[in-house]
């Protein structure tokens, strides 16, 4: 199932290739761009919805291994399909162990790209709503008082009112107060549902040691 804001993007020095490569996304109704060099890409502020790069691995001056590194240093996480006539089983290796999608070998099958670009998108799209999903989280956190937070932390452990009240020194019924508006902000009813919160938010709840009684 091709997403409608899907782009594809081609990176190769070689024109009949980047023509050949197009016609053939053009075909499979793929939303495409063309760049001849990675600079050039890069240049381009970066694409918000789903994308994968077909990268050709040897190209003057910024070749696809490093700007697959330049991407990472960046903090990119663009999708990448690498494709070349003068790969080696290292040069392989370190691509895909870096987070490409594919490493296809010139010549290869157009069923072989297709495959690839689909897998790229769909590994895209999953990227870009677990991101969402982060930081929609992450914004209901920040909604929380400093000592909301705190009761937050410790509820996640498993920690009854009581015990929370004796981990931070206050009467059961003020936590009972903070838990109810923390639960309000998060817009939450269990303790399960604020752990989901927690894993989408990419946030470790504190290793419970025990507690104060």
């Amino acid at each position: 199932m091709i997403t409608p804001a899907a782009t594809v993007f081609v990176i190769d020095d070689d024109e009949s290739v980047r023509k050949s490569v197009r016609r053939l996304l053009d075909a499979a109704h793929y939303k495409t761009e063309v760049f001849n060099s990675a600079p050039e890409f890069l240049s381009r502020s970066a694409y918000r919805g789903p994308s994968c790069l077909i990268v050709d691995v040897k190209m003057p001056g910024l070749n696809g291994i490093a700007f697959q590194e330049a991407l990472i240093e960046q903090g990119r996480e663009e999708q990448l399909i690498f494709i070349t006539a003068h790969g080696d089983i290292p040069m392989c290796a370190r691509a895909m162990k870096a987070g490409a999608v594919d490493f296809l070998p010139k010549p290869f099958r157009p069923s072989q790209l297709l495959e690839s670009v689909e897998r790229a998108l769909t590994r895209s799209s999953e990227q870009l709503l677990s991101a969402s999903e982060r930081d929609n989280a992450r914004a209901l956190l920040e909604r929380l008082t400093p000592r909301e937070y705190e009761v937050m932390q410790l509820v996640a452990t498993g920690l009854l009112n009581k015990q929370v009240g004796g981990e931070l020194g206050m009467a059961e019924k003020t936590v009972k107060t903070h838990r109810a508006h923390m639960m309000q902000k998060l817009k939450i009813t269990s303790v399960a549902e604020l752990m989901v919160i927690l894993h989408k938010a990419e946030v470790s709840p504190p290793v419970k040691t025990g507690t104060k009684v």
